[in-house]
């Protein structure tokens, strides 16, 4: 009964791509939940929050190493969970267990609030791109299906996020990086490559301000 309710669900909300885009962004938008815990909650301290997130990913590859094995487990998850993959997730590890391994290492490595602003600008810069660009995108990048506005929106929302936490010439510099790494077409996940090489490209311009 539960099974069939969920393919039907599934199946309405599946017709309309541009409503999948939706529900997907505004589940990943979600994601900064995690900045905010480790910067409000637990109060920059970088142990108590590797730890956690430690134990959290943990938990995450268990459920992924058990989903691929595991069958009939592969349906339900699919049925409760398919909307939010993409194609390559299908057989892979999902978006969620690399948005671990990120915050894991923009924590562990980068000042706190460096690490607070690379990992939000995943959060928004990505979500926006995706939002704007589907919407109002008139402005297609060659042999792309991302368009101007939609990197554009990226800029915008990561800069005005960043300047309330970070010098505004650093924050600059981050959020370019950000837009640019989100519209370059390279074989490595969005939730790691934002993150990262926009908190690398922050302290490189922290260092030689």
């Amino acid at each position: 009964m539960i099974m069939t309710l969920l393919k039907k669900i599934r199946h309405l909300i599946f017709q309309d791509r541009k409503k999948v885009e939706f529900m997907r962004k505004s589940i990943h938008i979600m994601s900064i939940a995690l900045p905010i815990m480790y910067r409000y909650v637990f109060n920059n301290d970088k142990k108590i929050s590797i730890l956690i997130l430690l134990g959290l990913i943990t938990t995450s590859i268990t459920i992924e190493l058990f989903r691929l094995e595991n069958k009939n487990f592969k349906k339900f998850f699919y049925l409760l969970f398919g909307i939010m993959l993409r194609k390559h997730e299908m057989n892979n590890l999902t978006g969620a267990s690399y948005l671990l391994v990120s915050a894991i290492i923009c924590i562990a490595f980068f000042p706190a609030d460096i690490a607070f602003v690379a990992m939000a600008f995943l959060s928004i810069g990505d979500t926006f791109a995706a939002l704007i660009g589907m919407n109002y995108g008139k402005r297609k990048f060659k042999n792309s299906p991302k368009s101007f506005e939609g990197t554009l929106a990226c800029f915008i929302t990561t800069f005005s996020f960043g300047i309330f936490f970070v010098d505004p010439v650093i924050v600059f510099w981050g959020a370019i990086s950000a837009s640019i790494i989100e519209l370059i077409n390279i074989p490595i996940d969005d939730n790691v490559k934002i993150p990262i090489i926009s908190g690398i490209t922050m302290c490189g311009t922290y260092v030689f301000m």
